[in-house]
């Protein structure tokens, strides 16, 4: 052996003899997460859901008087249906969000707070139609399921 070699051989046995461990420390080790956890937020962000605002609410489902609906054309029906979406899925309690259709048809929707129900966003909403100089009201709870579509749970005329 080299003298350099000599002289290493025992700083190094010296410098793993410092690295071993003597002690009992417990080391404390974070739970591992098997499947990875995605946080949704609780409001999806408008590009998330512009492309369904027409698919996620249906008006015909509870969301407007049923003698009010028989009375709007197509495009009051469209109108009605975005607005309903709009309201529900970004609109602030109480300021209500207005929309206009065909031959002086108009309408409003104003919703309460969000609430969580099993689960599930919801929100108390107010939907007036006005036809013909008659306002048409409809009031209810309505919960955005799972796959993104609002569905009335509860409603009353």
């Amino acid at each position: 052996m080299t003298r350099s070699s000599l002289i290493a051989l025992p700083l190094f046995a010296i410098l793993l003899a410092g690295c071993s461990s003597t002690g009992t420390s417990q080391v404390a080790q974070a739970p591992v997460v098997t499947q990875p956890v995605i946080a949704q937020p609780m409001v999806p962000t408008s590009a998330q859901t512009v492309q369904t605002a027409k698919l996620t609410t249906s008006i015909a489902n509870g969301f407007v008087d049923p003698a009010a609906l028989t009375l709007m054309t197509a495009k009051d029906s469209n109108e009605a249906n975005s607005a309903q979406f709009y309201a529900l899925q970004f609109g602030r309690p109480g300021a209500p969000r207005q929309w206009a259709g065909d031959k002086g048809t108009t309408g409003s929707v104003a919703v309460g707070p969000y609430v969580r129900v099993n689960n599930l966003d919801c929100r108390d909403f107010t939907h007036t139609v006005k036809v013909g100089g008659t306002d048409y009201v409809k009031k209810g709870t309505a919960c955005r399921e799972q796959n993104g579509n609002w569905n009335v749970v509860q409603g009353a005329a």
